[in-house]
């Protein structure tokens, strides 16, 4: 299927507090995100750290999305892991508590095989009935989707696209030749979110838009509609920043970025840890060499 996310989704943070996730900072970072022309939100991505998360902070972290942002905006949830099983399941309770699509990583430290690959998200695909959105992000799960393998996936009917993140421009090409009219492509890399555009994905999910979402917006809205010049110009203002919001691992720097903005999202959730302030230095010289305020 294709037309599902046309524009800017930020993948979000999840905000903790040492009882657990801060759902008013959530709201309050959701509305920050709206009023500044985001067209959707990522919950539970690799953003919003769900391997720390608990089965019951998840689910209460998407019904309460639903029912506070569920009629302004398209909500996708992130409900995929190293087990079919358990992603079907996640899949269904995701459904069911109001998502609007679904961003269902690839199965990360099995390793299965390309028809592994195929038949995951054939399992998901089935058990559902609204859109799944396949992510493909190497560095992170050891595997990747190749060209031939998403243009079996973009068969299913409610596959609605690829979030790319692999990094490798010409697999991406590849990968965009080969889906074209079947189902969308994504960006999943703020570093290329502008070439990714360029070669006919229709939006992109984003980290450093929790910083600045009416930038991104506008950068997805200029490729989109053919202003070259200006989207350049504002991915070329945009890389630095890009550039200090991934010092670290994901999202370490981005979060400590959403601190500086005034925001009270807490720190990451263990094995991950608060950013080295040498990263911190570099990540507040680049947001106020951006323009904007660093409250720190």
């Amino acid at each position: 299927m294709t037309g599902f996310l046309r524009g800017s989704v930020t993948a979000t943070i999840t905000p903790f507090t040492e009882d657990g996730v801060d759902l008013e900072t959530f709201a309050e970072l959701a509305e920050f995100q709206l009023k500044n022309g985001t067209d959707a939100l990522v919950v539970l991505g690799s953003t919003g750290e769900p391997a720390t998360m608990t089965e019951a902070e998840k689910d209460s972290l998407m019904r309460f999305s639903a029912e506070r942002f569920g009629e302004r905006t398209k909500l996708l949830f992130g409900s995929g892991g190293n087990c079919t099983r358990d992603a079907v399941n996640a899949s269904i309770r995701a459904e069911r508590a109001g998502a609007h699509g679904l961003l269902c990583i690839t199965p990360y430290y099995n390793k299965c095989t390309q028809n592994g690959l195929a038949e995951y998200y054939r399992a998901i695909c089935e058990a559902v009935s609204i859109p799944v959105v396949a992510y493909n992000v190497p560095s992170r799960t050891g595997v990747n989707i190749l060209p031939e393998t998403m243009a079996r996936i973009a068969e299913l009917p409610n596959m609605a696209g690829i979030k790319e993140a692999s990094g490798n421009m010409a697999q991406i090409l590849e990968t965009a030749r080969l889906i074209r009219e079947k189902c969308d492509l994504y960006s999943g890399d703020d570093a290329l979110n502008l070439p990714i555009l360029c070669a006919g994905g229709t939006a992109v999910v984003s980290v450093v838009s929790n910083l600045v979402p009416r930038d991104v917006k506008a950068l997805a809205e200029a490729a989109l509609a053919g202003d070259l010049a200006r989207a350049i110009s504002l991915h070329d203002a945009l890389l630095p920043l890009v550039k200090a919001c991934f010092s670290e691992v994901n999202p370490i720097p981005v979060k400590a970025g959403v601190n500086a903005l005034g925001f009270s999202a807490g720190v990451p959730r263990a094995p991950l840890t608060p950013l080295e302030e040498g990263h911190r230095a570099e990540l507040y010289a680049a947001m106020k060499h951006y323009g904007l305020k660093v409250i720190a």
